[in-house]
C-alpha cells in the first residue's frame, strides 16, 4: 500500500490581534507616588469626567474592569503621599493608570494539540466535541496557552467555535502545599542543593505552603545572617523552584475559549511553551487531562505538567530528575506494566522512551527511534502524545531535514513494549506546502497533539510558527502503511 492521502481541511486558525488580556502596569514606586499625586490634583468633575471616558473605551473589552481597577489600586496604594483615602472614583482612577492591554495572539497562534472535551453530551450521533490548546505568542514574545472549542461531526466536517471577544486569566489559589521530598529532591536534581538548602528544609514540616518557607528562610537570616548573606543565589533559586509549582482556578462563568494559562511565576517569565496535552485514564478509568510544557523565563527553561480534570482548575507542578532537562516531552495516556510512560527527547536528535513509578520523577531512558529518512536525518521528535490503536501505539513524528525544513511522520510501537518499533513512514504524511512555508520560521510544520474520531486520524498541525490547520489521514490505510515498512 502506498502513503496515505493526507487532506487538509478549510479550518485555519489564525491569530487575533483583538484578544487582549488586562494586566499590571506598574513604574517605579517614584513614579507611581507622583502618578497619583496628579490625579490627586484633579478637581472631582474632571474624575468622573475622564473615568466615564476610560469605562466607554474598555468596558466592553474586559469584564469586572471596575474589579481590577480596584485591585491595582490595592497594590500601590502603599505609595500615597497623603494619608487622605481617596474617593471611591479617585481609586478607579488610579487603577487605571496601572493597568493596561496585552495582546496575546499579536505575533503568532500555533502549535495546537487536541483531547476530547470532558463533556461529550447533547451531541448528534457520531459527532465529538473537542478542545484544542495553543501557543500564542505576543507582545515581547511571551508564550502562554490558549484554548478553543470544536466539533467534529460522523462525516468529520470540523466546526471550531467562535471564541471570546475577551481573555481572562485564572486566580491563584493562596496557602497551596508544597511536599518538602519533591521540592527537595528538584533542588538536589538542579545542582543546587547544599549547607543552606538543608538547612531551610530542617526548618520545615513535610507539607508546607509558599509563606511556611519564606518563615524559614526569615527564621535562617535572623539567626545567622552572615552565613544567610554568602548564600542569597541559594535562596533565590529555593523561591524561584518554589513558585513554579502552584495551583490555579478560572471562574467557570467563563467560557474555555476565553481562557489563557499567562506566565504565573517567576519560571515563566518568558511564557509557557508548547502544551501537549493528553487524556489520561487511570485502572479506575477515571480520566484526568496532563500537558507537558516548558517554562522560560529567559535564561533556564524548566520542564512542567499541567493537571486538570475540567480545564477550569489546574495544578501546575515542575518534572523532577534528569531526564527532564529537554523540551518536547509527551505522556502516554495510560500506564504500561504498572507504570507511568513517556517519549521525550534528551540529545536533540533521537526519540527516546522513559518509565517511572511517580509521575513528577524521571530518571531513566532509552533511545527507540533514530533519524532514518532524509527528511529527518537533522533531528527528530515528537508531535505529542502516543495514540492507542489495535496495531500499536502510533507516535506522530516531526522530523528536520535539509534547509531547516520541518515535516510530520509517524512510528508504530508495541503496546505491550512500547521499546519495540513496528514500523514507521518513509515518506512525511505532512510537509509545507507552498501557502504554508511563510512566517515567523519558515519551512515548519509542527503538531503537538493529535486525536482518532472514527476512521480518522485528526492532526491540527502549526503553519511556519505562526497559524494553525487541520488535517485528515485515514487511520487504516495510515497503519497499514507503517506496517509495510517493519523495523
Amino acid at each position: 500500500m502506498g502513503k496515505p492521502t493526507t487532506v487538509r481541511t478549510n479550518v485555519k486558525i489564525d491569530p487575533d490581534v483583538s484578544r487582549v488580556l488586562i494586566r499590571p502596569f506598574i513604574p517605579s514606586p517614584e513614579r507611581v507616588a507622583k502618578i497619583m499625586a496628579r490625579i490627586a490634583a484633579q478637581p472631582d468633575d474632571e474624575v468622573e469626567e475622564h473615568l466615564d471616558k476610560i469605562f466607554n473605551d474598555f468596558s466592553s473589552r474586559h469584564i469586572k474592569v471596575k474589579k481590577t481597577f480596584l485591585k491595582r489600586y490595592e497594590e500601590v496604594k502603599h505609595l500615597q503621599i497623603t494619608d487622605l483615602e481617596p474617593s471611591h472614583e479617585r481609586k478607579l482612577l488610579i487603577g487605571s493608570y496601572f493597568t493596561s492591554e496585552y495582546s496575546l495572539e499579536s505575533a503568532a497562534l500555533f502549535n495546537p494539540s487536541i483531547v476530547p472535551h470532558p463533556d461529550q453530551s447533547n451531541l448528534p450521533s457520531g459527532s465529538t466535541h473537542f478542545i484544542m490548546s495553543l501557543r500564542a505568542v505576543g507582545e515581547g514574545h511571551v508564550s502562554s496557552v490558549e484554548f478553543r472549542c470544536g466539533t467534529i461531526d460522523r462525516d468529520n466536517n470540523i466546526d471550531i467555535e467562535t471564541p471570546t471577544g475577551f481573555v481572562e486569566t485564572p486566580s491563584l489559589i493562596i496557602n497551596k502545599e508544597f511536599s518538602k521530598t519533591i521540592l527537595g529532591q528538584k533542588v538536589f536534581d538542579m545542582g543546587l542543593s547544599n549547607e543552606y538548602s538543608n538547612k531551610v528544609f530542617r526548618l520545615l514540616p513535610e507539607n508546607f505552603t509558599f509563606q511556611e518557607l519564606e518563615d524559614s528562610i526569615a527564621a535562617l537570616h535572623s539567626n545567622e545572617p552572615e552565613f544567610s548573606f554568602k548564600n542569597t543565589t541559594t535562596r533565590e533559586n529555593l523561591l524561584w523552584l518554589a513558585s513554579a509549582n502552584y495551583d490555579i482556578e478560572f471562574d467557570p462563568s467563563i467560557p474555555i475559549g476565553g481562557r489563557a494559562l499567562f506566565p504565573n511565576s517567576p519560571v515563566e517569565k518568558q511564557g509557557i511553551e508548547d502544551a501537549r496535552f493528553v487524556r489520561f485514564v487511570d485502572a479506575d478509568g477515571e480520566a484526568t487531562y496532563y500537558g507537558t510544557a516548558t517554562a522560560w523565563d529567559g535564561k533556564t527553561i524548566l520542564s512542567q505538567l499541567i493537571e486538570t480534570k475540567d480545564f477550569t482548575t489546574f495544578r501546575v507542578r515542575s518534572l523532577n530528575g534528569e531526564m527532564v532537562r529537554n523540551k518536547g516531552m509527551a505522556l502516554f495516556p495510560r500506564k504500561i506494566g504498572g507504570k507511568y510512560a513517556m517519549i521525550s527527547r534528551q540529545d536533540n536528535e533521537n526519540i527516546y522512551l522513559m518509565f517511572s513509578e511517580k509521575i513528577q520523577f524521571w530518571r531513566e531512558s532509552e533511545i527507540i527511534v533514530r533519524p532514518s529518512y532524509p527528511w529527518e536525518y537533522y533531528q527528530m521528535g515528537n508531535c505529542g502524545s502516543p495514540i492507542e490503536t489495535d496495531q500499536g501505539w502510533l507516535l506522530i513524528t516531526h522530523g528536520v531535514g535539509a534547509m531547516r525544513r520541518y515535516a510530520i511522520g509517524a512510528v508504530l510501537l508495541d503496546i505491550e513494549d512500547p521499546s519495540k518499533v513496528l514500523g514507521r513512514t518513509k515518506e512525511p504524511l505532512l510537509m509545507p506546502q507552498e501557502n504554508e512555508r511563510e512566517g515567523y520560521v519558515p519551512n515548519v510544520v509542527y503538531s503537538c497533539g493529535s486525536m482518532i474520531h472514527g476512521e480518522q486520524l485528526v492532526l491540527p498541525y502549526a503553519m511556519a510558527d505562526q497559524a494553525s490547520r487541520v488535517a485528515l489521514i485515514n487511520l487504516d490505510e495510515l497503519l497499514a502503511y507503517m506496517l509495510e515498512n517493519r523495523a
